[in-house]
């Protein structure tokens, strides 16, 4: 049998064990949200990624995981170099690899990869030094005064086959030494790829392809999702006739939204070429981390080519390996940024953000209002990383895991963000309206300012219990519009946790410590107080409320 014969042989072999093995971390869509599962059992990703560098050396690692695991994370988000595991073309070495294996299944966390291969954060400076040293076997990009980037191009068809060769030996390491505990989860492919804002290849390959039809492949793809296309692809196509058939400029018309489109495409193709075989052999879950730039949604300002809001619909297309595509996100609208990466079916998890007493509100909210399968902010191994209330946020989180994934499924949960700008939200959750205020004062009713983000995360039971979790908000029951019964009244208010998954109260609210929410008359200094808890400000911390209608 010849060596391609046999290596032909190991893949399709590879493959079917993998597509036979229903243990290994996949995605499901449950209810309106798509959920990991881990060892058969859905999976809430408490992360916090490493910075760059700290993984490559497994002696400073060491200290490094019992106090990830202190801070209540369950899964750390480090990097894995094609520089180090292969230094030498053909030559693997994955000592490093095996010892943060076995590091992190010794302080009982779960691991996902970043892949830095051809790219980290637009440039190719994790690339091994013997594809540095050949330029011309492996291309870069070029700007438009014609001056070589410091970046691979995605036309370089040696650079592909090679990051993908060092990617089908990584995952076949893993199929090797982690089928039993599955302490890698997911994979992250690459790391904020793209070229230089407003930059289109233009290298004579890139020109070459250009100048041709946009591919079939992605106008099929668009002409099959037309109606779940993402807003800004839904315009940007439409602008110019939503065409089927052309040339790029013809199709997506002249200016940096067509550059963007047609590099996206590239990246995808590339990707997909990386990630095929490697897949075939350990199909875990992968994405790709997206760096927003500015923050401020306009396209020069972003790296060109990573899978910005305009070009979900092109890496689903180019890149279907890729299983959801993610933001980064330190700046601008959270909220906004959550809203835009929930478009054309793309599953929420955010790899990479800020922690800090924003962070905890922002892992509030993304869990329980956006259905997300995961938080994790960036640089945790750091000295400073970790306000009290941020690492209180993920202790909670970490008891709620259980309910918070069996909730999602089933759209029995929400979450609110306040602050001085938005002071207030009502919804509607199981048999009742909820009605959210930040923190008045106790005393006059009035609001409370200088608290800094009020959140809550809010479960609803159908015995008509509420799990909330959050600080520096007062929450009102009634009924819904148009009920026959107007009044609701509080069985029992407690404060606790959960322990073992067991709701173990500390001790039983009432009195003050309940009804806070008073409704005050501009005619005269008077109120009424209502049916209501309250979340303190020196939180975040759990209460379970049982409410009931009065007749």
């Amino acid at each position: 049998m010849s060596p391609k014969s046999l290596l032909l042989l190991i893949l399709a072999s590879s493959s079917c064990f993998a597509a036979q093995d229903s243990s290994l971390p996949h995605l499901e869509k449950r209810g309106n949200v798509t959920q990991l599962i881990v060892q058969g059992q859905p999976y809430l990703i408490l992360g916090g990624e490493v910075h760059n560098s700290s993984s490559s050396g497994r002696d400073y690692m060491r200290p490094v995981w019992p106090r990830l695991a202190a801070m209540h994370m369950n899964t750390v988000l480090t990097p894995v170099s094609w520089q180090q595991i292969e230094p030498r073309e053909g030559q693997f070495n994955f000592t490093l690899l095996d010892g943060l294996l076995q590091d992190a299944r010794a302080s009982h966390l779960h691991l996902i990869l970043l892949w830095m291969g051809s790219w980290k954060n637009l440039i190719s400076s994790y690339t091994p030094a013997w594809v540095r040293a050949d330029t011309k076997r492996f291309p870069l990009a070029l700007d438009w005064d014609n001056n070589p980037l410091p970046i691979l191009s995605t036309f370089g068809q040696e650079s592909q086959k090679a990051d993908g060769a060092a990617f089908s030996a990584l995952m076949t390491h893993l199929r090797k030494v982690d089928s039993a505990e599955h302490t890698v989860i997911m994979i992250q492919t690459e790391n904020e790829m793209g070229v230089s804002a407003g930059v289109r290849d233009q290298s004579d390959a890139a020109k070459q392809a250009f100048a041709q039809n946009v591919p079939a492949a992605l106008i099929d793809y668009l002409t099959k999702h037309k109606d779940n296309l993402s807003r800004e692809m839904r315009d940007a196509w439409s602008a110019y006739g939503s065409k089927t058939s052309g040339s790029w400029e013809d199709i997506f018309g002249h200016g940096p939204k067509c550059n963007e489109i047609f590099m996206a495409w590239n990246y995808a193709r590339y990707m997909s070429g990386v990630l095929a075989a490697g897949h075939n052999i350990w199909p875990i879950p992968l994405y790709l981390n997206v760096d927003l730039g500015k923050q401020d949604n306009v396209v020069i300002t972003y790296p060109s080519g990573g899978a910005i809001p305009l070009c979900l619909d092109v890496w689903h297309a180019g890149a279907p390996r890729i299983a959801i595509l993610s933001p980064d996100i330190y700046g601008g609208s959270f909220t906004g940024w959550c809203e835009e990466y929930l478009q054309s079916g793309n599953p929420l998890f955010i790899p990479e953000t800020r922690d800090g007493d924003i962070g905890a509100a922002h892992a509030f909210l993304a869990f329980g209002h956006y259905g997300a399968m995961g938080f994790s902010p960036f640089g945790v191994d750091g000295p400073g990383f970790g306000t009290p209330q941020f690492l209180r946020a993920y202790s909670l989180l970490q008891q709620l895991s259980p309910l918070i994934l069996k909730h999602q499924s089933d759209g029995s949960i929400d979450a609110v963000l306040l602050d001085d700008n938005d002071r207030s939200k009502t919804i509607q959750l199981g048999n009742y309206s909820l009605n959210i205020e930040l923190e008045r004062s106790w005393m006059t009713g009035q609001p409370m300012t200088n608290l800094g983000a009020g959140y809550a995360i809010i479960i609803a039971e159908p015995d008509d219990t509420y799990t909330i979790a959050g600080r520096a908000v007062q929450i009102t029951f009634a009924t819904k519009p148009g009920a026959p019964v107007q009044t609701v009244g509080l069985d029992s208010v407690e404060d606790g946790s959960f322990i073992n998954g067991q709701w173990t109260p500390s001790r039983r609210l009432n009195g003050d410590e309940i009804t806070l929410t008073r409704q005050f008359s501009e005619q005269a200094a008077i109120h009424q107080d209502t049916t209501g808890v309250r979340l303190e400000p020196d939180g975040p911390n759990i209460i379970r409320a049982s409410v009931f209608p009065v007749k």
